[in-house]
């Protein structure tokens, strides 16, 4: 019984781990967002830009949804300690997420009380903000958070609270770790490589594929700098571990490095998605006319992104560390849900693959034919 339930654990901490890989590679419409007056130089070029992201932010709302009900329903304890305690950070995001939407529904409307040009900045706003604090978030699982769990606190009628904060910032201080907001701008960068190869992919206009493939070069830069900067420093950096035996967290020298040599397969999906990613970029900056980039880097992204995921919660590492009390860090022992629970949804999680080809389905339906200026003037169902 025992054997059964952590091995469920380990398999919604994988699951949950896939849906945070394939939110970070949708960002890719956030980073198309992000560069609207960097790359369209006329009003037809920045109408055929919000038309290509346009017909894919229902994908990552959908899965940022997702995301957090799947964490929610197999890891409660997480989801009330930082929703609960860090929600200035959460509420942010999600109204970063409402403006886009707001924004893709009423932008191109006669009469909307805003005018166009506020609701596209409110579009870019989504492009810069939602991915650096998504990546700032994540950071935290690295390098911990402000928080205190009681559980014993259950039994106090008056007040049966588990997590309460240690700051009255909420979880605006993650914003002042450094290595944290180095996570938010690779996260940043990286959506705005995917957002520029996802426009090489689906819109045939040959001055935006030009200038797509020109600022791919001075984005890819960026990203190296500050991901390779967190890599390395993660790599070197005192883990949180668990000891398997008391359970006792504690801090030990290099705990990731050691996760990923100590976990080979995890180490081999980490270096696949990598190459993934550089390949995708590299060939798209070396051909002019080869436009699949976005396939090969959005996998890699997907791969490299669970590797890490994988690295902060298996192996016994925390992978919610609490710098207010080191043993009140979540793992994915103490913060799950109950054997029944996790049993049941594991049966849910069987319908995965046809809901994965439903939306294969849909987002080969929108990409039949590529943007082009000619739609753009023909078509009256436009953003």
């Amino acid at each position: 019984m025992e054997s059964t339930y952590i091995l469920l654990q380990h398999y919604w901490w994988f699951l949950v781990s896939l849906l945070g890989a394939l939110l970070v590679f949708l960002l890719f419409v956030q980073g198309g967002q992000s560069l609207l007056f960097t790359i369209g130089k006329t009003e037809l070029q920045q109408k055929m830009l919000l038309n290509s992201t346009g017909r894919k932010w229902e994908f990552t709302f959908t899965t940022l949804v997702t995301f957090g009900g799947a964490f929610f329903a197999s890891f409660p304890l997480f989801y009330s300690t930082s929703f609960g305690g860090a929600y200035w950070v959460w509420i942010l995001i999600l109204l970063c997420f409402v403006l886009q939407a707001v924004s893709y529904e009423y932008q191109a409307k006669k009469g909307n009380l805003l005018g166009k040009k506020t609701y596209q900045i409110f579009l870019i706003l989504n492009g810069v903000l939602g991915p650096v604090l998504i990546g700032t978030a994540v950071g935290t699982f690295y390098n911990g958070a402000e928080f205190y769990v009681e559980k014993s606190n259950l039994t106090q009628l008056a007040m049966p609270v588990i997590s309460s904060w240690a700051t009255p910032f909420h979880g605006l201080e993650a914003a002042l770790v450094p290595w944290n907001l180095l996570l938010g701008l690779a996260v940043f960068f990286l959506a705005r490589i995917l957002g520029l190869l996802y426009f090489i992919n689906n819109i045939a206009d040959e001055e935006i594929q030009k200038r797509s493939r020109k600022q791919l070069l001075v984005e890819t830069v960026l990203f190296l700098v500050f991901f390779l900067s967190f890599l390395v420093h993660l790599l070197l950096q005192k883990g949180f571990a668990v000891d398997p035996e008391t359970k006792n967290v504690f801090l030990q020298p290099y705990k990731y490095f050691f996760n990923l040599i100590e976990m080979p397969a995890v180490l081999a999906i980490l270096l696949i998605g990598v190459v993934g990613v550089l390949f995708g970029i590299i060939k798209s900056l070396l051909s002019a006319t080869w436009n699949k980039g976005i396939w090969f880097a959005g996998a890699g992204t997907v791969f490299t992104v669970l590797a890490l995921l994988l690295c902060a919660g298996w192996h016994n590492t925390a992978y919610y560390p609490s710098l207010a009390d080191l043993q009140s860090s979540l793992t994915i022992e103490n913060s799950s849900s109950s054997l029944f629970t996790l049993k049941t949804m594991s049966y849910v999680s069987l319908l995965i693959p046809f809901v994965l080809a439903y939306i294969f389905y849909a987002w080969r339906a929108l990409d039949l034919h590529k943007i082009n200026s000619e739609e753009m003037t023909e078509n009256k169902h436009l953003y």
